[in-house]
């Protein structure tokens, strides 16, 4: 059975539905076989109980009270057992009402916070008030004593935050004024502002709670927006008890806040940061005992959860308890043939935190024969017998017995040519590469020849540099697909060579060229099928373009090439097929105007753009190559007149045609001010989006972002000797052009 298959919400509702029409002795494996899954469910385990109160099973119902009441912080299920107690209680006089206001005190202590418990603390005080009835007393003693336990009852309830506290109050304010008048107006006035200062926390945190699902099953975590949310809506009302808002003593606010944590964990019982928060949460308040009990639990509730194991040890072993701490780590390491290589190096870290050099090296030379130990384990120990032991020479040793059994794994061998680096021995370092590149195989070795190569352009010579390059290219072309193209010198080699850090031999510029020089080199032999977008590939990164051509093994992310070609200017201007909106469409450059068909197919181009769009494209500039001058195409737009769209009418079925003006027509005079159509009489308003339509970009306020500005100022210079329109001055907001 599955994971989700066990955790199944809906089908543990039917089966708990079901289990209500069954007799009881065929109700109990269902109710076991539900509760086994959601330990923390409580309306299944108040179902279970009610089961057995139907048929007065007082053992049964004591037994299951006992597994359940306090891991399930949950008013109805408490109501349901303070019911069963006073059952149980009500025919034995004197004792059995003891026996019932301890019940009733135990209940208050451990969920007496919540938030619903009001019907609880007027049950309790109600019961209280009733007890001179039953034992018919008339001592005065034990009247007042009656008196005082009403009255501290009721003082406890109206400083609780509850649903109920409005009305508490009122029963308070009458218990007192019966009592006595002179009295009451001393107590009253007491706890009228505590009363308040609770009456105000109430109302802020019924907001937390009205978010959370109290009849929410507790499920291992599946990503549900719905999970997500409680787990949001749980964050947040722990943190306003953590805020203690009703500003009580810290004793009793940290007794609601454990409170709201175990209430959260009936929800989010699988969540093993709401366990590790719980339990930091008492070990950082300095109850570390506490914090101990909560990762048992929380190891019990999650056995699988090596993160949680982690956690517990170090709490073991930071406040000395290093026993304690071992037990946990053997537990991760369990049966060696299900030990991990993790388990096994963090194991080894904490020997020799803690017994010392020896013991570390003793467990390493076991866990070594281990059918689990990967390499990470034998990179773990070396590193630490040369950190932290300083001792370099058996760091050696341990990497070498681990190439023998990990000669195959590239990174086994790279980790050991940075220890080797370390050491500055570049001789044995030329002899692992030479070692491991005679064993792998050319797809397997691309990360391998790469470090050789970077390892040369470091430390080598000119000679050795380009040896190990050519014989780079020469192992990587047969794993290609380049064949001879990738053994040709490129200039990229000589910027790899040349480069250091974030230092360049070259511009972004001419990097973005030898980038597309190369892409269109390993493409010169594909036929391009589709027309070549204006601004062909994308620019790519001074870095990434570099290690690309460093090494063909490296994965860097380009466009997805079958969907777009490179800007090629040899190619002919055509379209393929009809134009279809909003595909875009390759214009040919000014110079190429003069090719026969080329001002037809332009034109025909333009015909099918809007008026607007297609006086915005016939202003643009010529551009060659795929990246034009963003600030000269700027100045552009911003000297570009677009014509004024019509606006929509309910009787306009098109858009007017017309030809488009010329830039020269630039003056800001009334002709381009937003004109609105009247008709005869008062004209009926239109929607606000007809307006917006209706505006040009001459008529609207000049920005006053400094980018913007900064073009602005660019192209009133260029105006000045082209004689196009002059914004004036840019910072003043007006307009020098006339305004008609």
């Amino acid at each position: 059975m599955t994971t989700t298959d066990k955790y199944n919400v809906e089908a543990a509702e039917l089966l708990a539905n079901e289990a209500l029409h069954l007799p009881i002795s065929e109700a109990v494996p269902v109710y076991e076989q539900l509760l086994a899954t959601f330990p923390t469910a409580a309306k299944y385990w108040k179902q279970y109980v009610e089961a057995h109160m139907a048929v007065n099973n007082d053992d049964a119902v004591k037994h299951i009270f006992s597994r359940c009441l306090l891991n399930c912080l949950h008013i109805p299920l408490w109501r349901c057992y303070i019911r069963f107690i006073r059952k149980v209680n009500d025919k034995k006089g004197i004792e059995g009402q003891e026996e019932t206001r301890k019940a009733f005190d135990f209940m208050l202590n451990y969920v007496g916070a919540d938030i619903a418990s009001g019907p609880v603390w007027m049950e309790y005080t109600a019961f209280l008030k009733s007890l001179p009835m039953m034992l018919q007393t008339q001592n005065l003693a034990e009247e007042t004593q009656r008196m005082t336990s009403v009255r501290k009852a009721y003082q406890k309830a109206i400083i609780t935050p509850t649903h109920h506290i409005e009305q508490l109050w009122r029963e308070y304010e009458n218990f007192e004024n019966s009592v006595s008048r002179a009295l009451a107006k001393g107590l009253l006035s007491e706890y009228q502002p505590k009363y308040n200062s609770a009456r105000a926390v109430y109302r802020e945190r019924k907001k937390f709670a009205d978010e959370i699902d109290w009849n929410m099953l507790a499920v291992p975590p599946s990503g549900t927006s719905k999970e997500e949310m409680q787990w949001i809506a749980w964050k947040r009302f722990l943190a306003f008890e953590k805020g203690n808002p009703q500003r009580i003593d810290s004793a009793s606010a940290n007794k609601r806040i454990a409170f709201t944590y175990e209430q959260c964990l009936m929800y989010l019982y699988h969540y093993p940061d709401i366990w590790y928060d719980y339990a930091m949460w008492h070990a950082k308040s300095g109850s570390v005992d506490s914090a101990i009990k909560i990762f048992q639990r929380a190891l019990k509730a999650l056995p699988d959860s090596e993160m949680l194991k982690y956690a517990y040890a170090e709490l073991e072993e930071s406040r000395g308890s290093i026993q304690a701490s071992k037990k946990v780590y053997e537990s991760l390491l369990g049966d060696d043939g299900n030990a991990t290589a993790l388990s096994h190096i963090q194991f080894i870290r904490f020997l020799r935190r803690t017994e010392g050099v020896e013991a570390a090296r003793k467990y390493f030379m076991d866990a070594r024969k281990s059918p689990n130990c990967t390499y990470h384990v034998y990179v773990a120990y070396a590193m630490m017998a040369f950190c932290l032991d300083k001792d370099a020479k058996f760091a050696h040793n341990v990497f070498e017995a681990g190439l023998k059994r990990f000669m195959h794994e590239p990174s086994y061998i790279l980790e050991y040519a940075d220890f080797l680096s370390r050491l500055n021995d570049d001789r044995n370092i030329r002899a692992l590469f030479e070692r491991a590149l005679s064993s792998l195989p050319p797809e397997e070795s691309v990360e391998i020849w790469k470090r050789f190569t970077q390892f040369e352009q470091t430390y080598g010579d000119l000679s050795s540099i380009l040896k190990v390059e050519q014989r780079r290219k020469e192992a990587l072309s047969r794993a290609g697909d380049e064949g001879e193209s990738a053994l040709n010198s490129s200039l990229q080699d000589v910027i790899s060579r040349y480069s250091f850090m974030d230092l360049w031999p070259c511009s972004s510029k001419d990097m973005d060229h030898l980038t597309r020089q190369e892409w269109l080199s390993k493409n010169i032999t594909k036929k391009i099928e589709k027309p070549t977008p204006a601004n062909g590939v994308s620019s790519v990164d001074k870095r990434s373009s570099a290690v690309s051509t460093t090494s063909n093994s490296v994965k860097v992310v380009y466009p997805d090439t079958s969907k777009m070609v490179v800007y090629d200017p040899r190619q002919k201007i055509g379209l393929t097929g009809p134009l279809q909106p909003g595909v875009a469409v390759a214009l040919p450059p000014n110079d190429t105007m003069g090719a026969a068909g080329a001002p037809n197919v332009l034109k025909d181009i333009l015909k099918t753009l809007p008026p607007a769009l297609a006086t915005f494209v016939a202003n643009l500039p010529a551009v060659e190559g795929p990246s034009p001058d963003v600030d000269f195409v700027l100045a552009i737009c911003l000297q570009s007149n677009i014509p004024l769209m019509p606006v929509r009418t309910a009787n306009s079925t098109k858009l007017q045609t017309g030809p488009a003006p010329s830039t020269s027509d630039l003056s800001g005079s009334s002709k381009f001010k937003p004109t609105r159509d009247r008709h005869a009489g008062k004209r009926k308003d239109v929607d606000k989006q007809d307006d917006e339509d209706s505006t040009t970009v001459q008529s609207q306020p000049l920005p006053r972002d400094a980018f913007k500005l900064r073009q602005l100022r660019k192209a009133r210079g260029a105006s000045s000797q082209t004689g196009s329109a002059s914004y004036g001055s840019a910072f003043s907001g007006e307009m020098s052009g006339s305004t008609g």
